[in-house]
């Protein structure tokens, strides 16, 4: 059908014969009549015929409810969480997704974000173990981990963080001593720090969770910089002299260990060869003894000799049997003591051959022999 088409081959918008376009009062009177039946107040008292008094009113008023209601619609993002509050009072935690809360001033929802990681600077200087003083730069890094908590048991979370913070380090600080807060002992304090942070939050009820700790740069105060490397200075000296003393120390207690083994050593051996030699000689004494015994003379002729001998090889005199000739003779008798000498020092002791029996001693076989010839 065209769109001039409505049976009496004139406009649809023609009702009753009227040219024009339609009455837009006449539509919304028509409207507000039916929802005012709706309500029951299009009836008069007496029964009659309804009326057009109150309904715009009521048709306002409904609208103005349809758009209060469609203001509680609220979306919860992934990474958020709501926390609905019905007159100031907590009444629950809504998760991800498009949701519906009683419109304000009944209810409001706050958002939470509890994935995304905040941080904080801080800088504070305090004194250390050692009765020195530092500045310290740490950063803390921290989330939302539980809403509620966060919205309603801290007034200032984030300013409690912070002064629990601060409070930390300097425990921390306090316990150590310079030299090992600005070497390897950064990690360590770290670490404790966050440990110290957690607890305190936790004992607040936050509802803050701290990722990470870190220290930025741990120094000293520019005011104190040279006697600290004065001070440093110093200490590397005395830990260098300590060096060289432990090398020396490892260097000479050896030594002396192994002279004091030594010489302990060359005692004993002088203990044991004089005792086998007090031992050789009473044995020999021993057997002279039976020999004595057997024979006193000869015996007594035979150490006699042996005593003479001993005593004139020594001596450096030289005796010459001058008896039955008359000549004078001349002999340089220190140059022969001298090649003698000489001679016995350079020559080696020869060692008798092994094939050949040992010789017996000449000089015992006259002995023996003049010996038997005084029996």
């Amino acid at each position: 059908m065209a769109w001039n088409d409505s049976g009496n081959g004139k406009n649809p918008w023609d009702r009753g014969g009227q040219d024009g376009p339609p009455d837009l009062d006449k539509i919304i009177r028509d409207w507000q009549r039916k929802l005012s039946s709706l309500f029951g107040g299009g009836k008069r008292s007496g029964g009659g015929r309804s009326g057009d008094s109150g309904a715009p009113l009521v048709g306002i008023l409904i609208l103005v409810v349809l758009g209060w209601g469609a203001t509680g619609f609220y979306t919860i993002d992934d990474a958020e969480r709501g926390v609905v509050q019905r007159f100031g009072a907590y009444t629950e935690t809504t998760n991800p997704g498009l949701r519906w809360h009683i419109p304000w001033p009944i209810e409001i929802v706050d958002k939470v974000n509890i994935s995304a990681i905040e941080r904080f600077s801080q800088t504070t200087s305090m004194l250390t173990s050692d009765e020195n003083i530092i500045l310290v730069d740490m950063v803390v890094q921290f989330r939302h981990a539980d809403p509620m908590a966060f919205l309603f048991n801290v007034e200032d979370p984030v300013g409690t963080l912070a002064d629990a913070s601060e409070s930390a380090i300097r425990e921390v600080i306090g316990k150590g001593e310079m030299d090992y807060i600005l070497g390897e002992g950064r990690a360590p304090i770290a670490e404790s720090t966050q440990e110290v942070i957690q607890a305190a939050v936790d004992e607040y009820g936050t509802g803050i969770t701290v990722t990470k700790v870190n220290l930025q740069d741990v120094n000293f105060p520019s005011q104190v910089e040279a006697a600290v490397q004065d001070a440093i200075k110093a200490r590397e000296d005395k830990e260098r002299l300590k060096f060289e003393a432990d090398s020396y120390s490892n260097d000479i207690l050896p030594k002396a260990r192994g002279d004091a083994v030594r010489q302990v050593q060359d005692a004993e051996a002088y203990k044991d060869r004089v005792i086998a030699d007090s031992q050789g000689e009473a044995g020999r004494f021993t057997a002279l003894l039976k020999e004595y015994e057997k024979a006193p003379a000869v015996t007594r002729d035979r150490l006699y000799i042996d005593a003479i001998e001993s005593v004139y090889r020594n001596s450096s005199k030289v005796l010459l049997d001058a008896e039955g000739g008359g000549n004078l003779l001349y002999l340089p008798v220190d140059k022969l003591i001298q090649q003698g000498k000489s001679g016995r020092r350079s020559a080696a002791p020869a060692e008798p051959p092994r094939d050949n029996p040992p010789q017996p001693d000449r000089r015992r076989s006259s002995d023996e022999s003049r010996t038997r010839g005084i029996r």
